[in-house]
């Protein structure tokens, strides 16, 4: 079964203090659905129409469980406490076998 994987890269932070909220929250949630943190937040090159900012990999052992993670109600609080505090791409991508 192909792992799914959350892949985050952020645009803009524009309010730290919700960041810092997510990022007491977003931990356990990620680990409670199966997640393994895989990069964060360290040296990224960026080329063609690519952003060299914090980027974020997390791994699940599957795609739906990658989804369940995002649609969780742990992960959904995270979320919110979010909310407008980031510009970032966030996508759960299927690996392959």
């Amino acid at each position: 079964m192909p792992k799914g994987y959350w892949v985050s890269v952020y645009r803009t932070i524009s309010d730290p203090e919700k960041l810092a909220a997510y990022n007491k929250l977003a931990p356990p949630a990620v680990k409670a659905g199966g997640g393994r943190v895989l990069a964060r937040g360290g040296r990224v090159v960026a080329h063609e129409s690519g952003i060299a900012e914090r980027t974020v990999l997390i791994e699940f052992d599957s795609f739906e469980q990658a989804v369940a993670a995002h649609e969780s109600a742990a992960y959904q609080k995270a979320l919110v406490a979010l909310s407008d505090g980031v510009e970032r791409d966030f996508r759960i991508v299927e690996g392959i076998d």
